[in-house]
């Protein structure tokens, strides 16, 4: 057998990519098997996955690589065979990780998922990459054993090792002191911060927040994702450019108009630009060297695609530059009581942004729900472990109120999701009284007149 053979299989769905990696691996000097399927008619994945892990089972191949619609049924084929090691990759640290730690001997793909480039990327780390540690050698032979029924269950943990199931008062006040010594330790101090018991936010009296406005910025540094005022708080610390996405969505926006907003965004150290999906590689490039992110939109406006065409968008952004994700839920899927539908709607786009590394923020679209079906709608998101709600779209009927705000903020208290209000925010004072309501990103069209009239500038 030569050492640089390879068994390689598709179904229906894989076909094409399966051809194109053929040409692609042969042109680098690999020898490749193919298994089928030959046509584009309709087959059964299990057949041809089954048949590729086979080859590299009995030794016929040194690796083998399956391809189907989303690379996951593959992987479950294959792995049934004795002796595979199956790992469906969709991006390069997926695939090195599967070799280096797991000794993954099939590779699967999802032609639905991964483009041409990212396919080929994915296929030249994943076999140049080699498993030798021998931590990761013990456990991957750890999967044999399964197979072979002499894996032993570990041994019970004594209580005292076990960790907390939840935190303490105590604990948090901890935390606290701890916080306080290393505000004071850089010549910082802000009496009597406290925690609230199983959420990350700090509070404090309003009078230290306006002494204190250096705090605020590193009391942020360390990780807290809120600062609630007490008394005499009115007067809130008006650095609100890291909570703003900088947002042009129009269906006519021109390339000029894209470069300027970046220029914008630069300048006034927003959060990030907040664009549509055609322009992300635009952005991405004029933002490079900066730490303003590149935000799209996902199922925008009306949230009525299919989950498996949101989460290809989602993933087609990130391969571009994207490192956020603005997605719509299927509105009348929640109006309609199917909210396992809502979730699953979000979990795909929620699984393929985590895969990329980008943070998902849930549109809602407020102004069209009930407040209970507001909850339903941040419920779902909660489940599917998204990064932020939203309230709006933009487009539709009303846009952010604080009384969204506060709701969406309280269904997910005690989490570390945000919230991000949207849709209506023209002035400082709005997006103030949207803070103050607990929301935690805004998103704007107007940006600069809000920082301008936060830094008591005015237009001429």
């Amino acid at each position: 057998m030569p050492q640089n053979l390879l068994a390689i299989g598709a179904d229906h769905a894989g076909y094409d990519l399966k051809e194109r990696l053929k040409t692609y691996l042969k042109d680098k000097g690999f020898s490749i098997q193919d298994c089928g399927t030959f046509t584009k008619e309709p087959v059964d994945y299990p057949q041809f996955a089954f048949a590729v892990a086979r080859m590299v089972a009995d030794g016929q191949a040194t690796r083998g690589i399956m391809i189907d619609g989303a690379g996951i049924g593959s992987a479950m084929a294959a792995n049934k065979v004795p002796g595979i090691r199956a790992a469906a990759c969709y991006d390069v640290s997926t695939a090195r990780n599967s070799r280096e730690h797991n000794n993954a001997n099939v590779l699967t793909l999802g032609a639905g998922l991964t483009g041409d480039t990212l396919a080929q990327q994915i296929v030249d780390v994943w076999l140049a990459t080699e498993c030798t540690a021998e931590r990761h050698l013990r456990r991957a032979a750890m999967l044999t054993d399964i197979e072979k029924e002499k894996m032993t269950l570990p041994p019970k943990q004594a209580a005292s090792e076990s960790l907390p199931s939840e935190l303490t008062d105590s604990d948090f006040q901890k935390i606290a002191e701890r916080i306080q010594s290393m505000l004071a330790a850089s010549g910082t101090t802000w009496p009597d911060i406290t925690f609230r018991y199983g959420e990350c936010d700090v509070t404090c009296d309003g009078k230290d927040l306006q002494a204190h406005p250096e705090a605020v910025q590193q009391l942020l540094s360390l990780g807290v994702c809120r600062i609630t005022c007490g008394s005499g708080g009115e007067n809130i610390p008006r650095d609100v450019a890291r909570y703003i996405d900088h947002t042009l969505l129009k269906p006519d926006a021109t390339e000029e108009q894209i470069r300027k907003l970046c220029s914008e965004a630069k300048e006034y150290g927003f959060a990030t630009v907040c664009i549509n999906p055609t322009y992300v590689p635009l952005a991405a490039k004029l933002l490079q060297d900066s730490p303003v992110k590149v935000c799209t939109v996902v199922g925008f406006p009306l949230g009525t695609h299919a989950p498996e065409i949101k989460a290809m968008e989602t993933r087609r952004a990130i391969r571009e530059g994207a490192k956020e994700i603005d997605m719509v839920i299927n509105i009348g899927a929640l109006k309609s009581g199917d909210d396992e539908l809502v979730y699953r709607d979000i979990a795909a786009v929620v699984d393929a942004c985590r895969d990329g590394g980008a943070v998902c923020k849930v549109i809602i679209e407020a102004a069209m729900l009930s407040d209970e079906e507001k909850v339903r709608a941040c419920q779902a998101s909660k489940r599917a472990r998204a990064d932020f709600v939203k309230t709006s779209t933009g487009f539709g009927p009303g846009g952010a109120t604080t009384h969204d705000v506060a709701l969406m903020a309280q269904t997910v208290k005690g989490t570390s999701m945000g919230v991000k209000a949207a849709g209506g925010i023209r002035t400082f004072s709005d997006a103030q009284e949207m803070l103050k309501a607990g929301a935690t990103r805004i998103g704007a069209s107007t940006s600069i007149e809000i920082i301008k009239e936060a830094s008591h500038l005015t237009e001429s």
